[in-house]
């Protein structure tokens, strides 16, 4: 039972949320996009903006473009476009289409809406890091030095409209492809062919989602046809399809299954606010799902009202000051509806078909966002598809927080051969 401190605390946070606005404010290139309709060809370009850029012999760019999410239902996302200033080479530039790790799945948490978005990777939890959030490119000026056009993704719901679909690997697969087909489109930036995704964490789970997706990737009638995919980079990736069963569940094993993925998620407030942006997320995309088959009726309310209006590190605060250690009262005893809530959790991850071009995995061995055994499992899938799958562990006893950076050299690399057309050697593990 709550004390009386806890309950004025849960009231004067209820309190808080009546009187404030209903939506967080953004910036109005963003208002302006929330206002279009989504409709125009994947990959399409409605809106720009020119913007400045830290990066040298760089000019950068916001877009708005068309996009699609896991149930192919027309959205809108916004992204940065960053190209070397002067003329392009005849065959266009590479491109190098990025998916950002989390931030949220309020409007205002796109990474294009803070100042100086173009930087190199800015992250939260690092001793380097100068903001509330991650943001920034990670290898982004060196991409610029080989004369690549690199694009970056917010993701839909993230400033341009609509609820984002947070770690839905589909949606956010889409979203990132479709941002390589808007770059492409551009006659202003040069950009050809060649192109290489990139990402981490939930962009990681992106990535390899994208890998796999290749009637989408080969889909006439978009905003640039026919692009060349060379390879996809996953720094960290989430893969929930590699660790859940096969459905159809029946509900008993489905809810067997559901409280055991539940608790694995809930041990801390900063994986709960995870899993509760995961579960707003998913009902987005399955609107027949309901928060309160596994949330209590406080706990849909809350989930709702801070996936709505805040960035995930200033959500995970605002569980902890409003139930301190007793947020896991927000979960229903058992959930309901599991069988449902299973099978979409596997519908909106990474499909089980062979990636259309070779993929790279970069982990360190003391992740505990993001466990290994996803990736691990994940490979082993892929592998015996006979695809080309590499998980390159990194030096040294590297974080979920750590892995970008010290994998950007490394990735750099292979990014620069690919689009070279050196060979590659099958990278699965023999025997």
């Amino acid at each position: 039972m709550k004390s009386f401190v806890q309950k004025l605390a849960v009231a004067s946070f209820y309190l808080a949320f009546s009187t404030a606005f209903a939506a967080p404010p953004v910036a109005p290139f963003y208002e302006s996009v929330m206002q279009l309709s989504p409709t125009g060809k994947l990959g399409q370009v409605i809106k720009t903006e020119q913007i400045k850029t830290s990066l040298k012999g760089a000019q950068a760019w916001k877009i708005a473009y068309i996009s699609s999410d896991v149930r192919e239902r027309k959205t809108i996302s916004t992204a940065l476009v960053i190209a070397p200033v002067g003329p392009a080479p005849k065959e266009g530039r590479p491109i190098l289409a990025w998916a950002h790790g989390t931030t949220g799945s309020a409007q205002n948490c796109g990474p294009s809406q803070v100042i100086d978005p173009t930087r190199a990777l800015n992250q939260y939890f690092l001793m380097n890091g100068n903001g509330s959030t991650d943001f920034g490119i990670p290898n982004g000026q060196e991409f610029i030095n080989e004369g690549y056009v690199v694009v970056a993704t917010d993701y839909q719901g993230l400033g341009g409209g609509g609820k984002h679909q947070y770690a839905v690997a589909g949606t956010n697969a889409r979203d990132v492809i479709n941002s390589a087909r808007a770059a492409s489109s551009m006659a202003e930036i040069g950009a050809g062919k060649k192109t290489v995704i990139y990402g981490w964490s939930q962009g990681g789970g992106a990535t390899i989602a994208a890998a796999s997706l290749p009637e989408y990737l080969a889909q006439q009638g978009t905003a640039a046809d026919n692009l060349q995919y060379l390879g996809f980079v996953a720094l960290a990736p989430e893969d929930l399809a590699a660790l859940l069963p096969k459905v159809p569940l029946d509900e008993a094993s489905a809810s067997k299954v559901m409280k055991e993925f539940t608790a694995a998620n809930v041990p801390n407030v900063f994986l709960f606010t995870h899993f509760m942006m995961g579960l707003w997320g998913t009902q987005a995309a399955y609107p027949d799902l309901k928060l309160t088959d596994v949330l209590t009726e406080e706990g849909a309310k809350v989930a709702d009202q801070l996936s709505s209006n805040k960035c995930v590190h200033v959500m995970g605060d605002s569980f902890n000051y409003a139930y301190g250690d007793n947020y896991k009262s927000l979960l229903n005893p058992q959930a309901s509806n599991a069988s449902a809530w299973i099978k979409a959790f596997v519908d909106g991850s990474v499909k089980p078909v062979k990636p259309v071009a070779p993929v790279a995995i970069y982990w360190g061995i003391k992740d505990t966002v993001v466990p290994p055994v996803m990736h691990e499992l994940y490979q082993k899938q892929m592998c015996a598809m006979e695809a080309n799958v590499a998980r390159v562990q990194l030096p040294g006893e590297q974080t979920h927080f750590s892995t970008p950076g010290v994998s950007a050299p490394m990735y750099l690399e292979w990014v620069k051969d690919r689009i070279a057309g050196k060979p590659l050697p099958n990278a699965c593990p023999k025997g």
